[in-house]
């Protein structure tokens, strides 16, 4: 028997505020919300969406040591600038807060306190660098040393970027903090860990049993996580930016960031409900929701879960409808090279045509996989669909009624055989469109909504009233009625996509707001109603702002491409023909990959080498799930010494280059060739 929910509490991911919001964030997560959310208060249903930004962390105070700023600074300018950003596009969040308040805070360190007290942390003790001169324990990022395996000097300490190791401080030569420049010494430090492991046995039947329903792409890599066998997680780290730990013996050290964050969404329920936020957290007749990118699945699914599992008195999420990733032009959208539509930018370059962002961003949706923007597809779904189908549609029933019935909604009289098939065709349009929508198939949801205005389109251009008007002023009657009914359910079916162009839609018709339930009639427009004064709702863009635009990428990879050729490693010494010979580089074939445990940038893939399966640990993790390499070919040195890595024996080295994103990108033979076929 379904689960009878009262209300519907919707939070979309953090963003993280160390620089602006683009199309990637919007395709993934916040479009898809806010359409989810407007849906539902379209019908009439108690929901309440919450946003805010995620404020502490390393990539912070790195950015803010660069810039010569506090992290608050950092902080304060990008909160502001993604919140403005939000409100400018219609993301129509109850709150938008951000994890500095004060009330995140304490919200958080109660949190901490509750499972500190009920012994739901392990306390582990281990060695860590410490920069004696700056009198700070260091974060991975916080080191640098000589690469093991390339001897790239500059390597970091979670990961070479020369050669693409991944690393651990340890295992860097001649270590170096990057706060003070001098070598830091190991010394012991305590944190508190989430026993993750204690919570596999219910958390398998929960999602693996109860939750089938949820995306495939999301319950895939739950199932691969649980696989594995979860491993406990700190919840601390030394740092002095972030939620301190509130406890006597824990000076210097706050709540990781992955703990921190989630509890965000409780934090700014608070602050927006004070007094009722425990019914939209703790009544089991409350529909929780987390609407998220697919590198947040892990954490909405399986870490923060636990969290509330192991507190014991909040609702689990009902459903973590995550979305992959929208890609650019073709490539990878990358925050640290600039390859992204930044939505300030756009905000300012295509004044009032939100919803023309809107639009696109939800056609191509990356629901179930990765899906690109380019810009000349942005240009023709405004001008062939916008403007030429929907825009066209309503245009002309107003202009026509304006014209022959002065401005006023005229009578509805006997139906002919052609307008009875043209109201079938739209009869469903409110059973689709919600079907749709309560699985969260929005692309789907939104094509629903367009052949509505297809079938008007071609009810206009069939019936051509402008043609018989002299003749048959009655049948012209009938047939501007049934026109402006349908405009009036286009004005409900795109609420929750386009809310400016509904607006405007509401305005011309001289209505108030319409109500989900009226989708699909043909009376929301009553005989001699005045409507008010018309406009064009969409406008074609022209070749000249889609070039400019391009441009604009193409600049920016050039001086991508300028940078690349500066970081480029420089080319080592000249070897004999013969030493060459003594590498084996083969093809494989990817059988099965999975993580290493407790390695967040190890995979451990089993490879079908030709002669015999062997297993080669790389670490590529943070470019690729382990779903997606099997049955792929890879490229890999056959005759390695084997290495124990993470306790998992590796024998041998997959082949990877740095890609234009600065991400690693596997080595594969164009055309697929046989297992074990050797290279040179």
């Amino acid at each position: 028997m379904a689960k009878k929910f009262n209300r519907t509490l919707v939070t979309s991911a953090l963003p993280y505020a160390n620089g602006p919001v683009h199309i990637g964030h919007l395709a993934g997560v916040y479009v898809p919300a806010d359409i989810y959310v407007r849906y539902l208060r379209l019908k009439g249903e108690d929901v309440l969406f919450i946003g805010g930004s995620d404020e502490h962390g390393v990539p912070i105070t790195i950015r803010a040591k660069k810039e010569g700023v506090t992290p608050q600074d950092i902080v304060d300018k990008y909160h502001n600038l993604i919140k403005e950003s939000f409100s400018e596009l219609g993301i129509s969040f109850d709150i938008y807060s951000r994890t500095t308040s004060d009330i995140h805070k304490q919200t958080a360190s109660d949190f901490f306190l509750e499972l500190y007290k009920k012994g739901e942390f392990e306390e582990k003790t281990s060695e860590q660098y410490y920069d004696e001169e700056a009198a700070m324990f260091l974060a991975d990022r916080y080191i640098m040393g000589e690469c093991p395996h390339c001897g790239n000097p500059n390597a970091y300490g979670d990961q070479c970027e020369a050669c693409g190791t991944s690393l651990s401080p340890t295992d860097l030569k001649n270590p170096r903090s990057t706060v003070s420049g001098s070598t830091p010494v190991m010394r012991e430090t305590k944190h508190w860990y989430l026993p993750l492991d204690k919570h596999e046995a219910w958390m398998r039947q929960w999602i693996l049993e109860g939750h089938k329903e949820w995306k495939s792409n999301v319950y895939g890599q739950c199932k691969s996580w649980l696989d594995m066998g979860l491993q406990p997680r700190a919840v601390s780290r030394d740092l002095d930016w972030g939620v301190p730990i509130p406890l006597a013996d824990a000076k210097g050290k706050v709540l990781y960031v992955w703990f921190d964050a989630p509890i965000g969404y409780i934090s700014n329920t608070k602050e927006l409900l004070p007094d009722s936020w425990e019914k939209w957290w703790k009544a089991e007749d409350t529909k929780l929701l987390h609407f998220i990118g697919k590198d947040n699945i892990v954490f909405h699914c399986i870490v923060f879960p636990a969290m509330l599992k192991a507190e014991g008195s909040f609702i689990l999420p009902e459903n973590v409808p995550a979305n992959e990733f929208l890609n650019l032009e073709g490539d990878k959208i990358s925050t640290s090279r600039n390859w992204a539509v930044w939505l300030h930018e756009y905000l300012k370059e295509f004044p009032n045509k939100q919803d023309v962002l809107r639009y696109v961003l939800t056609a191509n949706a990356p629901e179930t996989k990765d899906n690109d923007f380019t810009w000349k597809d942005f240009q023709a779904r405004n001008n062939n669909e916008l403007v030429a189908i929907l825009g066209n549609f309503i245009n002309r029933a107003l202009v026509l009624t304006q014209k022959y019935f002065d401005n006023k909604v005229p009578a509805l009289n006997e139906l002919n055989d052609y307008d009875k098939a043209t109201l079938e065709e739209f009869a469903n349009v409110k059973k689709n469109v919600e079907g749709y929508l309560d699985t969260f198939r929005f692309r789907d949801a939104l094509k629903e909504a367009m052949n509505l205005a297809r079938i008007g389109n071609k009810y206009l251009a069939d019936t051509e009233p402008w043609k018989i008007i002299k003749t048959d002023r009655a049948r012209v009657e009938t047939i501007l009625n049934l026109s402006l009914q349908i405009t009036a359910n286009l004005a409900i079916a795109f609420e929750p996509f386009l809310p400016f162009s509904v607006a405007k839609i509401r305005r011309f018709l001289n209505i108030e707001n319409l109500q989900w339930e009226q989708l699909g009639r043909t009376d929301l427009l009553k005989e001699a109603h005045e409507l008010g004064e018309t406009e064009l709702l969409f406008d074609k863009i022209e070749d000249e702002a889609i070039e400019y635009q391009v441009q604009k990428l193409l600049d920016t990879k050039k001086s991508n491409q300028a940078e690349i050729k500066v970081e480029v490693a420089p080319q080592k010494e000249n070897i004999a023909f013969d030493d060459f010979t003594k590498v084996d580089l083969r093809v494989g074939t990817v059988l099965e990959c999975k993580k290493v445990p407790k390695a967040d940038k190890l995979l451990q893939l089993l490879i079908d080498d030709g002669i015999k399966q062997r297993t080669i640990v790389s670490g590529i993790a943070a470019y690729y799930q382990p779903e997606e390499l099997v049955g792929k070919q890879v490229c890999f040195v056959a005759n390695l010494e084997p290495r124990k890595l993470k306790g998992v024996v590796s024998e041998g080295m997959i082949l990877s280059a740095e890609s234009k994103d600065g991400g690693l990108s596997l080595v594969q033979p164009l055309k697929e060739v046989n297992p074990g076929s050797q290279i040179g």
